[in-house]
Formats: C-alpha cells, structure tokens, sequence
C-alpha cells in the first residue's frame, strides 16, 4: 500500500532520515521500532506531508504522494495520530468526533440560509456514527465528557476515533501507548486489532513498548540513525545482532552475552 523509496530528510547537516526504503503492505499492522533518534517519527511526518523530504519518493497504491500537505491525504484516507493526543479540551468527546468529517454541509455560507434541512440530516448522521465509534471503543460512556478531562489512554482512544469518522485507509500511530496504563493499552490493542480485521484498516505503529508491538505486529521493521536497518517477525528481530547492537551498543551487547553464557 505504501511504498517508501531512498527516502532523506535533513536538517541542516543532521541527516533524520537517511536513505529509508521499506514497504507497507496494505491489509498489515506493521511496526516500526527503533532507539531515540533513530528517525521513526520524522519518517511518519514526511509520509505523512507535515515535512517536505530532501529527496526521495512516497507512493500510496501506485500513486506518487511525496510532499502532499496533509489535508491531500486525509482525503485520501492517510492519517496519523501523535506521541501527545491533539484534542479540542474544552469540547465535548462527541463533539471532538464530529468535528473530524470535511466539507459538512453546515460550513456553507448558503446552507445556513436555505439548507437548513440539509445541515440537520447531516448533523444526525455525525451523531450517530459518533456514538457508534463510541461504542465500538468501549467509551461511550464518556461522550458527553470534556475532552480535556481524559486519561492519558482515554485521549488515545479518542485520537483512534477520529480515524473512523472518515473510514481511513491507513493509520501511523506514533507511540500509541505512551503514558498509557496496561488496562487502556490492552483496550487499544483490541480496538486496533478489530479496526484491521473487521474493517480492513492498514496500521503502521511507532511503539516502545515491544510486547505491545509483538501481540500486534508482523512484519515489524527496525530503524537506527535514518536507516532501515532490518526487518521480520517479532522472533527475528529479537535474534537479530544487528539489532541488539543497535539498542544496547556493542559494549552493553557483549556484557549481556557474557552474563547469558555465566
């Protein structure tokens, strides 16, 4: 489904993304993992329009959507979600939902002259796909709940919510489960996993928490300083010394080693 070719985005003479070629398969929940600074989250924002790359190609089914403002994908059904939950705290959680569908009836200047029958039929779908949303995420009782007052994982289900008042594509989730308790991240995992198999939703997830990654992901890809630096099943990339290293650095790698074989 996504395509990511020779991909480079720098920043001055510190080079975020390196050189990234890697894929996407449609229908997948793919993880993506990496130290700090290996370059996840700036790769997200390029594929996802919100930075221009250096050089390099993004295609989405064959079509080429390199430096597309993000507006273009959301239409196309390409959204991401962020580290820190972006909502409208002083709406309600219902509200927030609404607000997500473009080009609602409502918005023209002449509808709210003579469409008003228009805007109103509109305004009770929204409702009632908000609520289903809702309930499909287990926290409907909190529809009517100021978004400010969330829990840290309930603003994650919301942020996942929002993907489905618009039947998106595909979704990047970056770090979906930070600062979120164990309880809420199981919620989120059964939630993401229903959206991909009921659905048909294809997921790309940033995530720390590698138990997490293992009950969802496969393939799960490895990035280190801008490269793709392997890819494979959770098994794999466990064994991978490539990857160890990456993580723990030579010296830290030959101590555990040392220490298994003690």
């Amino acid at each position: 489904m996504i395509k990511v070719q020779d991909l480079h985005k720098h920043f001055g003479g510190f080079h975020a993304v390196d050189g990234a070629t890697l894929e996407i398969a449609e229908g997948s929940i793919t993880g993506l993992v990496g130290p700090n600074g290996a370059g996840k989250t700036t790769l997200f924002n390029v594929i996802a329009g919100r930075l221009p790359p250096t050089s390099g190609t993004v295609t989405m089914m064959g079509e080429d959507i390199t430096g597309l403002p993000p507006h273009d994908l959301f239409h196309k059904g390409l959204l991401r979600t962020f580290q820190i939950a972006h909502e409208f705290g002083s709406m309600t959680v219902r509200e927030n939902l609404m607000m997500v569908p473009g080009d609602q009836s409502g918005e023209a200047i002449w509808n709210t002259w003579f469409g008003r029958k228009k805007i109103i039929e509109d305004e009770r779908a929204l409702l009632k796909k908000a609520d289903e949303v809702l309930e499909f995420l287990t926290i409907d009782h909190l529809k009517d709940e100021k978004a400010g007052n969330l829990s840290g994982g309930q603003k994650k289900l919301l942020e996942l919510g929002r993907t489905m008042m618009v039947d998106a594509r595909i979704v990047f989730l970056d770090e979906v489960g930070a600062g979120v308790n164990r309880t809420l991240l199981n919620t989120i995992a059964d939630a993401i996993k229903r959206l991909n198999e009921e659905r048909g939703y294809t997921f790309c997830v940033i995530e720390h928490d590698m138990e997490f990654i293992g009950r969802l992901c496969d393939p799960v890809i490895v990035m280190a300083e801008g490269k793709v630096l392997a890819e494979g099943t959770m098994a794999e990339i466990k064994a991978n010394e490539q990857v160890i290293e990456a993580y723990l650095g030579t010296g830290l790698k030959n101590k555990v080693k040392e220490e298994a074989g003690a």
